[in-house]
Protein backbone atom coordinates (compact mmCIF):
# COMPACT_ATOMS: atom_id res chain seq x y z
CA UNK A 1 0.00 0.00 0.00
CA UNK A 2 2.44 2.31 0.73
CA UNK A 3 4.37 1.96 -2.50
CA UNK A 4 1.01 2.28 -4.12
CA UNK A 5 0.51 5.92 -2.45
CA UNK A 6 4.04 6.48 -3.16
CA UNK A 7 3.84 5.42 -6.97
CA UNK A 8 0.63 7.84 -7.23
CA UNK A 9 1.77 11.15 -5.72
CA UNK A 10 5.10 10.67 -8.38
CA UNK A 11 2.12 10.39 -11.10
CA UNK A 12 0.84 13.56 -9.52
CA UNK A 13 3.86 15.48 -9.11
CA UNK A 14 5.16 14.83 -13.22
CA UNK A 15 1.61 15.01 -13.98
CA UNK A 16 1.35 18.92 -12.43
CA UNK A 17 5.07 19.51 -13.94
CA UNK A 18 3.46 18.58 -17.38
CA UNK A 19 0.62 20.85 -17.41
CA UNK A 20 2.96 23.67 -16.05
CA UNK A 21 5.29 23.67 -19.26
CA UNK A 22 3.80 23.77 -22.55
CA UNK A 23 5.30 21.22 -25.20
CA UNK A 24 7.69 22.59 -27.71
CA UNK A 25 5.61 23.72 -31.11
CA UNK A 26 2.28 23.76 -29.16
CA UNK A 27 2.13 27.78 -28.98
CA UNK A 28 0.03 29.16 -30.84
CA UNK A 29 1.67 31.17 -34.10
CA UNK A 30 0.70 33.74 -36.04
CA UNK A 31 2.50 34.60 -39.45
CA UNK A 32 2.89 37.84 -41.02
CA UNK A 33 4.16 38.53 -44.87
CA UNK A 34 7.22 41.80 -44.65
CA UNK A 35 7.54 44.00 -47.70
CA UNK A 36 9.73 41.63 -49.47
CA UNK A 37 7.18 38.79 -49.21
CA UNK A 38 9.38 36.93 -46.65
CA UNK A 39 7.22 35.37 -43.50
CA UNK A 40 7.63 36.82 -40.18
CA UNK A 41 6.47 34.34 -37.16
CA UNK A 42 5.34 35.57 -34.04
CA UNK A 43 4.94 32.83 -31.24
CA UNK A 44 2.75 33.81 -28.08
CA UNK A 45 4.74 31.97 -25.02
CA UNK A 46 3.06 33.56 -22.40
CA UNK A 47 1.91 36.86 -20.70
CA UNK A 48 4.46 39.20 -22.07
CA UNK A 49 6.80 36.40 -24.07
CA UNK A 50 7.36 36.86 -27.79
CA UNK A 51 9.40 34.85 -29.95
CA UNK A 52 9.38 35.79 -33.49
CA UNK A 53 11.16 33.82 -36.18
CA UNK A 54 11.87 35.77 -39.32
CA UNK A 55 14.26 34.85 -42.31
CA UNK A 56 16.02 32.08 -40.45
CA UNK A 57 17.02 34.94 -37.33
CA UNK A 58 15.13 34.55 -33.77
CA UNK A 59 13.98 37.78 -31.98
CA UNK A 60 12.83 37.31 -28.09
CA UNK A 61 10.88 39.66 -26.28
CA UNK A 62 11.19 40.20 -22.55
CA UNK A 63 12.08 36.22 -22.32
CA UNK A 64 10.75 34.89 -18.95
CA UNK A 65 11.73 31.31 -17.74
CA UNK A 66 8.41 30.88 -15.23
CA UNK A 67 5.44 33.02 -14.23
CA UNK A 68 3.72 31.61 -11.13
CA UNK A 69 2.31 27.84 -12.40
CA UNK A 70 3.78 28.73 -15.92
CA UNK A 71 6.91 27.33 -17.73
CA UNK A 72 8.67 27.87 -21.11
CA UNK A 73 11.93 25.66 -21.69
CA UNK A 74 13.73 28.03 -23.36
CA UNK A 75 16.59 25.69 -23.51
CA UNK A 76 14.90 23.70 -26.62
CA UNK A 77 14.65 26.81 -28.25
CA UNK A 78 17.43 28.31 -30.80
CA UNK A 79 19.48 30.85 -29.40
CA UNK A 80 18.33 34.26 -29.89
CA UNK A 81 20.12 36.88 -32.65
CA UNK A 82 18.19 39.82 -30.79
CA UNK A 83 16.84 39.94 -27.27
CA UNK A 84 14.62 42.73 -26.40
CA UNK A 85 13.92 43.59 -22.57
CA UNK A 86 11.30 46.53 -21.87
CA UNK A 87 11.94 46.68 -17.95
CA UNK A 88 13.06 45.18 -14.59
CA UNK A 89 9.99 43.59 -13.23
CA UNK A 90 10.58 40.05 -12.85
CA UNK A 91 7.90 39.60 -15.54
CA UNK A 92 9.66 41.01 -18.34
CA UNK A 93 13.36 40.76 -16.96
CA UNK A 94 15.22 37.28 -16.43
CA UNK A 95 18.85 37.51 -16.03
CA UNK A 96 18.94 32.69 -16.29
CA UNK A 97 16.99 33.07 -19.56
CA UNK A 98 18.82 35.93 -20.39
CA UNK A 99 21.89 33.95 -20.69
CA UNK A 100 20.45 30.63 -21.69
CA UNK A 101 19.61 32.28 -24.93
CA UNK A 102 22.70 34.17 -25.61
CA UNK A 103 25.78 33.51 -28.13
CA UNK A 104 28.29 35.44 -29.18
CA UNK A 105 26.42 36.48 -32.15
CA UNK A 106 23.60 37.70 -29.82
CA UNK A 107 22.74 41.87 -29.69
CA UNK A 108 21.04 42.62 -26.29
CA UNK A 109 18.65 45.51 -26.37
CA UNK A 110 17.12 46.97 -22.78
CA UNK A 111 16.73 49.87 -20.79
CA UNK A 112 19.43 51.34 -18.34
CA UNK A 113 18.53 49.64 -15.21
CA UNK A 114 17.95 46.69 -16.90
CA UNK A 115 21.73 47.09 -18.50
CA UNK A 116 23.00 47.76 -15.05
CA UNK A 117 21.60 44.64 -13.50
CA UNK A 118 22.36 42.17 -16.08
CA UNK A 119 25.87 43.38 -16.21
CA UNK A 120 25.85 44.17 -20.28
CA UNK A 121 23.92 45.07 -23.36
CA UNK A 122 23.05 47.98 -25.46
CA UNK A 123 20.84 50.79 -23.52
CA UNK A 124 18.08 52.60 -25.19
CA UNK A 125 16.39 55.11 -23.81
CA UNK A 126 12.70 56.85 -24.61
CA UNK A 127 13.00 58.21 -28.39
CA UNK A 128 16.02 56.37 -29.40
CA UNK A 129 16.53 54.67 -33.04
CA UNK A 130 19.01 52.15 -33.68
CA UNK A 131 19.34 50.01 -37.10
CA UNK A 132 20.41 46.97 -35.58
CA UNK A 133 20.89 45.07 -39.10
CA UNK A 134 20.32 45.77 -42.96
CA UNK A 135 16.67 45.11 -42.25
CA UNK A 136 15.75 45.53 -38.65
CA UNK A 137 15.39 48.79 -37.25
CA UNK A 138 14.29 49.48 -33.18
CA UNK A 139 12.56 52.34 -31.83
CA UNK A 140 12.34 52.88 -27.89
CA UNK A 141 8.89 54.43 -27.29
CA UNK A 142 8.04 55.62 -23.57
CA UNK A 143 6.11 53.11 -21.55
CA UNK A 144 5.04 54.58 -17.64
CA UNK A 145 1.88 54.63 -16.08
CA UNK A 146 -0.49 57.92 -15.79
CA UNK A 147 -3.02 56.88 -12.91
CA UNK A 148 -2.74 58.76 -9.70
CA UNK A 149 -1.80 55.76 -7.39
CA UNK A 150 -0.10 53.82 -9.88
CA UNK A 151 2.53 55.77 -11.24
CA UNK A 152 5.32 53.97 -8.48
CA UNK A 153 5.04 51.17 -11.06
CA UNK A 154 6.26 52.27 -13.69
CA UNK A 155 7.27 55.83 -13.94
CA UNK A 156 7.70 58.15 -16.56
CA UNK A 157 11.02 58.02 -18.64
CA UNK A 158 12.60 54.70 -17.04
CA UNK A 159 10.88 51.87 -18.81
CA UNK A 160 11.15 51.15 -22.92
CA UNK A 161 8.28 50.15 -25.07
CA UNK A 162 9.34 48.99 -28.86
CA UNK A 163 8.60 49.70 -32.42
CA UNK A 164 10.45 47.15 -34.34
CA UNK A 165 10.57 47.22 -37.97
CA UNK A 166 11.05 44.73 -39.81
CA UNK A 167 11.52 44.41 -43.75
CA UNK A 168 8.66 47.16 -43.52
CA UNK A 169 6.71 45.53 -41.10
CA UNK A 170 5.96 47.51 -38.49
CA UNK A 171 5.53 45.95 -35.17
CA UNK A 172 4.61 47.87 -31.70
CA UNK A 173 5.46 45.97 -28.28
CA UNK A 174 3.92 48.77 -25.96
CA UNK A 175 5.33 47.08 -22.45
CA UNK A 176 3.88 48.09 -19.38
CA UNK A 177 1.71 51.71 -20.02
CA UNK A 178 -1.39 53.60 -19.65
CA UNK A 179 -2.47 55.38 -22.62
CA UNK A 180 -0.31 57.86 -22.80
CA UNK A 181 -0.45 61.12 -24.93
CA UNK A 182 3.05 59.78 -27.10
CA UNK A 183 0.59 56.93 -28.90
CA UNK A 184 -0.87 59.90 -30.74
CA UNK A 185 2.25 59.77 -33.19
CA UNK A 186 2.95 56.14 -33.34
CA UNK A 187 1.87 55.86 -37.14
CA UNK A 188 1.81 52.95 -39.70
CA UNK A 189 1.89 50.33 -37.13
CA UNK A 190 0.92 46.74 -38.82
CA UNK A 191 1.08 44.49 -35.61
CA UNK A 192 0.80 46.08 -31.66
CA UNK A 193 0.82 43.89 -28.35
CA UNK A 194 -1.04 46.81 -25.90
CA UNK A 195 -1.25 45.23 -22.17
CA UNK A 196 -4.45 45.20 -20.18
CA UNK A 197 -4.64 44.44 -16.61
CA UNK A 198 -5.04 46.70 -13.29
CA UNK A 199 -3.48 48.27 -11.66
CA UNK A 200 -0.15 47.63 -13.03
CA UNK A 201 -0.99 48.68 -17.58
CA UNK A 202 -4.35 49.59 -19.08
CA UNK A 203 -7.94 48.84 -18.48
CA UNK A 204 -10.30 47.34 -20.77
CA UNK A 205 -11.49 50.73 -22.12
CA UNK A 206 -8.22 52.46 -21.85
CA UNK A 207 -6.95 49.81 -24.60
CA UNK A 208 -9.75 50.24 -26.49
CA UNK A 209 -9.16 54.01 -26.29
CA UNK A 210 -4.95 52.93 -27.47
CA UNK A 211 -6.07 51.29 -30.21
CA UNK A 212 -8.10 53.53 -31.69
CA UNK A 213 -5.15 56.00 -31.53
CA UNK A 214 -2.53 53.89 -33.22
CA UNK A 215 -4.60 52.08 -35.43
CA UNK A 216 -2.68 48.93 -35.88
CA UNK A 217 -4.49 46.38 -38.83
CA UNK A 218 -3.65 43.54 -36.21
CA UNK A 219 -3.80 43.72 -32.37
CA UNK A 220 -2.70 41.18 -29.81
CA UNK A 221 -3.64 42.07 -26.25
CA UNK A 222 -1.17 41.22 -24.11
CA UNK A 223 0.04 40.77 -20.52
CA UNK A 224 -3.53 40.72 -19.22
CA UNK A 225 -3.01 38.14 -16.45
CA UNK A 226 -7.01 37.78 -15.52
CA UNK A 227 -8.68 40.35 -17.22
CA UNK A 228 -11.25 39.01 -19.26
CA UNK A 229 -10.07 40.84 -22.84
CA UNK A 230 -12.79 38.72 -24.86
CA UNK A 231 -14.87 41.87 -25.13
CA UNK A 232 -12.19 43.36 -27.10
CA UNK A 233 -12.91 42.70 -30.17
CA UNK A 234 -16.64 43.57 -30.36
CA UNK A 235 -15.34 47.08 -28.80
CA UNK A 236 -13.37 47.25 -31.85
CA UNK A 237 -15.29 45.56 -34.67
CA UNK A 238 -16.28 49.42 -36.37
CA UNK A 239 -12.53 50.50 -35.85
CA UNK A 240 -10.96 48.44 -38.81
CA UNK A 241 -8.94 46.73 -36.41
CA UNK A 242 -8.43 43.11 -36.21
CA UNK A 243 -8.38 41.59 -32.90
CA UNK A 244 -6.28 38.17 -32.35
CA UNK A 245 -6.93 36.63 -28.76
CA UNK A 246 -3.75 34.63 -28.29
CA UNK A 247 -3.13 33.07 -24.63
CA UNK A 248 -0.90 36.13 -23.47
CA UNK A 249 -2.13 35.45 -19.69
Amino acid sequence: MKKMITCLLAIVAMTTACAQQTPKGEYEMDAFETKSGKTLKCYALMHSCIRMVYDGREIEIDPVGRLGNRAIDYSVMPKADYILVTHEHADHYDAATLKLLSADKTKLIMNKRCAEMYGAGMVMANGDKVQIAEDIVVEAIPAYNTTEGHLQFHPKGRDNGYIVTIDGLRIYIAGDTEDIPEMAYIKDIDVAFLPCNQPYTMTVEQLVKAAKVVKPKVLFPYHYGQTDVSQIPALLKDAGIEVRIRHYE
